[in-house]
Order: C-alpha cells, then structure tokens, then sequence
C-alpha cells in the first residue's frame, strides 16, 4: 500500500477532541511516515485559536490560548508531520489575529477551496 493522505475538517469547536483523536489512532495505526495528514479549520472551530490575555500584577499582559490542551495536543501531531490549516475568512469572522496563532498553524485564503483542492490531490476527506 503506497503513502495515506488524508483530510480532516473541522468546522465545530466540540468536534476537536474527537478529531485529534482520531488522527492519533489513524498515525498509531498506519504508522506515522505512512501518511499525509491535513487539518483543515474553518467556521468557528477557529476559536480554539483565540488568545486570551490578562493582565499581571506588574501591569503586563500575559496572553494563552483559550485551549492549552488542544494546543498541546495539536503541536505533538504537528511534530508528527500533521499540518494544521486555518481559513483566513473563518479567523477574520471570529476576529483573530492571525499574527497570535501558534507557528505550527498556515492560514490559507478559504478553508473550503483547501479542501477542493486536498481532494483533487487524492486526500481522502474524513469530517469527525
């Protein structure tokens, strides 16, 4: 069996967990050279994206993304060779900065014509 590529989008925040779920039992079991793994973010699954910051008692700002697990968990795959994708309009709807996201994550114009084209390149599409 040649090389795996494969597709996971995500378009709903409550679907993440599930989703890097699923790629790590897919790497786990294909093994993780054996494939090309993308996942594409849209609509408002980018919010697990946002930072939020606070102030510190020296007057500081002191900013994290919302989701330190999911984070934690996404930058371990993304050292597995996963690519994670965010679509520019999604970020720009829910008003993030694409200058704060974690430098594992590409923005690309449109998350939909990501994955048109993933599947033009044979990507198998898998939505969790």
């Amino acid at each position: 069996m040649g090389r795996l590529k494969v597709l996971f989008h995500v378009n709903e925040s409550d679907k993440w967990q599930r989703t890097l779920v699923n790629i790590t039992n897919f790497l786990n079991d294909v093994g993780q050279g054996n494939a090309d793994v993308e996942v594409v973010a849209n609509g408002e699954a980018v919010s697990v994206f946002r930072s939020r910051c606070l102030l510190t008692g020296d007057g500081s700002e002191c900013c994290e993304t919302a989701s330190g697990s999911l984070m934690d968990q996404m930058e371990k795959l993304s050292e597995m060779g996963v690519s994670f994708v965010a679509c520019r309009n999604a970020l720009k709807a829910q008003s993030i900065d694409e200058e704060s996201l974690p430098n594992f994550v590409k923005v690309v114009p449109a998350g939909i014509t990501e994955i048109a084209r993933k599947q033009t390149e044979g990507y198998a599409y898998i939505k969790p």
